[in-house]
């Protein structure tokens, strides 16, 4: 029977990768982000436009989806109406876990300029928000970084996180 001595130290090391099955599954996750479309005004038109071929969102593994039940990532791109705000929270509770939000704008942060009766003053009041976009409207390469922020945040979290139930307004 043959031998095969194999020199690792001279090849560059071990051909074994070690982890641990947290990392493994955030890696996986981070790298397959779908988002929900969630477009109520002017910032819809800014992450539309980092969908297109001239900002290639794809790159970083996303994908934009219309259904909240194949989505992870949800991104309120915009001004939320207290009309609104039950539909809001609807599309969230429907997204599987793990999910995170992204808040794009000034008005999905804080209300923006509208600070009216009726006028959600920031959508962290009805759903948690794990990043927030400053900005009126933010560019294409802001949510690309908002994205890769993102990526870093689920690697470096534990697998089974617990968020708290947020009280609806």
């Amino acid at each position: 029977m043959a031998k095969h001595q194999i020199d690792y130290l001279s090849s560059g090391g071990l051909p074994i990768a070690l982890t641990t099955v947290d990392k493994l599954v955030n890696w996986g996750r981070s790298n397959s982000l779908w988002f929900l479309t969630y477009g109520l005004a002017c910032c819809a038109i800014e992450m539309m436009a980092s969908g297109g071929g001239r900002f290639d969102f794809d790159r970083l593994g996303t994908i934009f989806r219309a259904s909240p039940r194949q989505a992870e990532v949800m991104c309120i791109a915009g001004t939320v109406s207290k009309k609104h705000a039950p539909f809001v929270r609807r599309l969230y509770d429907q997204m599987a876990e793990p999910k995170w939000v992204i808040s794009m704008g000034s008005c999905a942060n804080t209300g923006g300029l509208f600070n009216t009766y009726a006028t959600v003053q920031g959508v962290d009041r009805i759903i948690p928000v794990d990043i927030y976009l400053p900005g009126c409207a933010p560019r294409p390469d802001t949510l690309i970084y908002a994205a890769m922020m993102l990526q870093r945040k689920i690697r470096s979290e534990p697998m089974n996180r617990k968020i708290s139930a947020k009280r609806f307004v």
